[in-house]
């Protein structure tokens, strides 16, 4: 059965992600999702915070923010009303999704900014920021490693995430704004490349989901992000062959 989009149940919308998008960043990915469009770059610090500063470990961090029309209404910016409670939540989990990638007694002193700035949005936001921000991660950590003289990258895995729902009654992988706006059961996976489970978040919207659905959910996402770690597989691969 096809969707509104006309995407397959098991499908996920286009995906690109356009690598070294920001001058100035150590590192960084355009992503485009669908119609969900996200800015994500990361710094490089040679220090740490001060609860970090003296454990032989770094650290990695991450913004998030929405541009005033990256929706359909414009919203004011955050910088003048203050950060919101959806905000600092997204930007927790991409920062937890991210650490989950490191080896972050190779970063010593060392702290990793990831901005994550949605230009559009049209559902799966946080997905993206996760996906792209691992891209941008992997490419500064790689233009820093013959400086800091890591014979091994300090990145341990693949990192991706993506939604999954229950929408009319069926499960749906990679939910866009109209799916998420009307599902059942909204959920996000993050996983690793070798399929270990970062996070999990799963709401039921309008009355509860069994183990079952959720098991079908969990097999749509193994599936999602399988596809989306090759994707960022081969990206990584073209910039570091580009000569």
């Amino acid at each position: 059965m096809t969707r509104l989009s006309g995407r397959r149940e098991n499908e996920l919308r286009p995906v690109k992600m356009i690598p070294n998008a920001n001058k100035y960043a150590e590192g960084s990915c355009f992503i485009q999702w669908g119609d969900t469009h996200v800015m994500c770059t990361a710094t490089i610090e040679d220090r740490v915070p001060l609860w970090v500063k003296g454990t032989g470990q770094g650290w990695v961090t991450a913004e998030y923010g929405m541009l005033p029309r990256s929706t359909g209404t414009r919203m004011e910016r955050e910088a003048k009303k203050g950060q919101q409670g959806r905000t600092q939540e997204i930007q927790r989990l991409i920062a937890r999704a991210l650490r989950a990638a490191v080896d972050m007694k190779a970063l010593d002193g060392m702290t990793v900014k990831i901005d994550c700035d949605v230009i559009q949005a049209d559902g799966g936001t946080r997905t993206a920021s996760v996906t792209g921000g691992f891209v941008a991660l992997y490419l500064a950590l790689s233009k820093v490693m013959p400086q800091k003289g890591w014979d091994v990258l300090p990145v341990t895995d693949f990192v991706a995430a993506v939604s999954c729902g229950i929408v009319d009654g069926r499960p749906v992988l990679d939910l866009d704004y109209a799916e998420d706006s009307t599902a059942g059961t909204d959920s996000n996976f993050v996983m690793t490349g070798r399929g270990g489970l970062i996070e999990v978040q799963g709401t039921a919207e309008h009355g509860p989901f069994s183990p079952d659905e959720f098991n079908q959910l969990l097999a749509l996402a193994q599936k999602g992000i399988g596809e989306l770690i090759q994707k960022q597989k081969e990206v990584i691969f073209e910039v570091n062959h580009a000569d």
